[in-house]
């Protein structure tokens, strides 16, 4: 159990359970900002953390987009670093061992650009030493025309469906906040068999250098994320969590325990942080002694409790 004393003679417990998975406490590393944690190894001790996302895997390795592919913006960056990874194998074979060293749940984000793809790499991973599986389902479908897996119900349904059946590791499903009805596509995903959502992925975006009049990034646009999106992403977590019987995980701005109790409130059961991690290493540390600060001042004694929560 993993409870801290308060003073005023009752327990803090910081655990949720998540499909089936005990995280014991709600903050996550989210993909594709944090590695596979060897990069932030030294800067705190990564058995604080609930949980993490690892960077988003490939079934082949990848070598991403050409630069420049980050943008500084207000409130945040854009990226277009293209998926750049070691690939799913030498992932299992490098990476799993050092994850394994720390007490943590850990998730391996997967993306592919076919539903083969997809499939291929669930049934590796589902034979692997992880905890979870995060479909990133933004990403193209280049058998349809490069429409994203994300950007409609079908897709969505079609994608989680047949991963579903060959994936035997919870299931979460990774949304992208770049459509018309979010709460349609959680639900497919829900109806194919989901274990969880996770909200939202980043927000197309673009920017322009006006003195040489090109894109600034080599791939003209990327994904937004940092503070600028947090209230798209409080939104769509109210919205979706309304929308689901299924778990819940937020993301999309959080930059300290206020704003992670803010999507925990608006129905997340744990939430994961990442572009904050390039300003201050040290925010999913601050983010969970910040939670419990909350909990303290308000009389939570559990975090669970937080969910939803709105009066």
């Amino acid at each position: 159990m993993f409870y801290k004393e308060l003073k005023e003679g009752f327990c803090l417990d910081l655990t949720v359970n998540i499909a089936g998975l005990n995280f014991k406490n709600p903050v996550i590393a989210a993909s594709g900002t944090f590695g596979f944690g060897r990069e932030y190894a030294d800067y705190f001790d990564l058995n604080r953390l609930g949980g993490i996302s690892v960077k988003g895997l490939t079934l082949e390795p990848r070598r991403g987009n050409d630069p420049p592919r980050i943008a500084e913006t207000p409130g945040g960056i854009l990226n277009s670093v293209g998926l750049q990874n070691p690939g799913v194998h030498a992932f299992i074979r490098d990476e799993i061992p050092f994850l394994r060293k720390y007490d943590l749940v850990v998730i391996a984000n997967v993306a592919g650009n076919s539903i083969e793809d997809y499939c291929k790499m669930a049934e590796i991973l589902s034979d692997a030493d992880i905890d979870a599986i995060e479909l990133n389902v933004s990403c193209p479908n280049v058998k349809e025309g490069c429409l994203l897996f994300g950007s409609n119900p079908k897709g969505v349904l079609e994608v989680t469906g047949e991963v579903r059946r060959l994936c035997k590791k919870p299931l979460i499903v990774k949304l992208t906040p770049n459509v018309t009805d979010i709460v349609e596509i959680a639900k497919a995903a829900e109806a194919a068999g989901a274990d969880c959502i996770s909200l939202i992925n980043t927000v197309l975006g673009m920017a322009i250098d006006i003195e040489v009049r090109k894109p600034v990034l080599a791939n003209i646009m990327g994904g937004l994320s940092g503070p600028a999106v947090k209230p798209v992403a409080v939104r769509m977590v109210y919205q979706v969590s309304k929308g689901v019987r299924i778990p819940v995980i937020g993301m999309g701005g959080i930059s300290n325990g206020d704003d992670a109790v803010e999507f925990l409130l608006a129905g997340a059961s744990a939430v994961m942080i990442g572009t904050a991690g390039f300003v201050n290493p040290g925010v999913w540390v601050e983010t969970i002694d910040g939670i419990e600060r909350y909990m303290k001042k308000h009389h939570f004694e559990r975090v669970a409790e937080l969910t939803g929560a709105l009066v």
